[in-house]
């Protein structure tokens, strides 16, 4: 292949999966003659020494510092410093799971359908019973809403995906991540990217597997940063959102109005529906995907408790984010 590739690793404590992660890269940049970007938020964990010897031995490697820290400064710092006369950047999440071909792939969709970005299915794998739970959840209409790239489903154009593969020209020519962006920042590129005319191409040739969130604050804090992401990517470019986005905005408001229940036992009813609706949602989640994600059939109800805390951190972090924005100073 003659295009010239960009491969991007943001880091940040990776030091557990970044060695097998570089030497698999390195496999793949030897077939696409590519270079690779390691991108450091000040690891305190020993992750930038790996780097550094792997890149002793392998030039194709590179150590950088993304002062930072955020995945959207760290690959619009890999394509200013090393991204002049290459064609694709390809963006690697250091804790994902990856098949030996990935890149390779990429590549050779985007060559063969001309399109600015190619995403990718993203498959959830957990290992703990509540890492399990969330992995069907996520890999499941209750906890995705039917997203295109996480309910596995054909191949074709798409308004937005799990970022894998830009064309470098598109990818520059709309400014990049918008580093204000730590949460959505890759919906909110998305945008931009079709409203300057390119296609964003959902591959069914390839995919990644992500491990989730192992505990119920970390799922919190994840889907928290998730809800105030889309809010800001929403007031920003003053779209409609879907429905699929819309359903979780009632979730706070169910939650605060079951606090009037010490007036009538009435107000609890949303609350109750919600909750009896996720639980059973999530029994027939893990029914429909066991043993595909291996969620025991006894710890079934922990999908749909996953689902709420979800969807709750959704709805918090959505409205958090547009309550506050009027005493938001504006960066100048």
């Amino acid at each position: 292949m003659s295009a010239k590739t960009l491969i991007i690793v943001p880091t940040l404590n990776e030091a557990r999966h970044i060695g097998p992660l570089l030497d698999a890269l390195l496999v793949e940049a030897e077939a696409l003659d590519a270079r690779i970007v390691v991108a450091d938020g000040s690891s305190s964990d020993g992750t930038p020494g790996i780097v550094a010897g792997k890149a002793a031995t392998a030039p194709r490697i590179a150590l950088i510092h993304n002062p930072r820290r955020i995945q959207s400064a760290a690959i619009n710092l890999a394509v200013a410093s090393f991204g002049a006369g290459m064609d694709y950047l390809i963006r690697i999440d250091a804790h994902g799971s990856y098949p030996g071909d990935y890149c390779r792939t990429l590549v050779a969709e985007a060559e063969e359908r001309g399109v600015g970005s190619v995403v990718v299915p993203m498959t959830t794998e957990g290992h703990a019973a509540f890492q399990r739970a969330v992995a069907t959840a996520q890999n499941s209409p209750i906890g995705t809403g039917g997203s295109a790239h996480r309910t596995g489903k054909a191949a074709g154009p798409v308004d937005h995906g799990h970022h894998a593969l830009m064309r470098v020209a598109a990818f520059r020519a709309v400014g990049g991540y918008d580093e204000s962006f730590r949460f959505n920042e890759d919906a909110e590129l998305d945008y931009r990217l079709r409203q300057a005319g390119n296609v964003i191409w959902l591959t069914d040739r390839t995919g990644m597997i992500y491990c989730p969130r192992d505990t119920m604050a970390g799922l919190f804090r994840q889907y928290f940063g998730y809800g105030g992401g889309r809010a800001a990517n929403i007031i920003k470019h003053r779209m409609r959102p879907r429905l699929r986005q819309m359903a979780p905005l009632a979730i706070l408001p169910v939650v605060l109005l079951a606090g009037l229940s010490i007036w009538h036992w009435a107000f609890l009813v949303p609350l109750a529906l919600w909750g009896i609706g996720c639980i059973a949602l999530g029994v027939h989640a893990a029914r429909k995907y066991y043993p595909q994600y291996g969620m025991p059939m006894w710890l079934s109800p922990l999908v749909g408790w996953a689902a709420m805390i979800m969807h709750f951190a959704w709805s918090s972090g959505f409205w958090l984010h547009v309550l506050q924005r009027p005493f938001r100073r504006e960066a100048v």
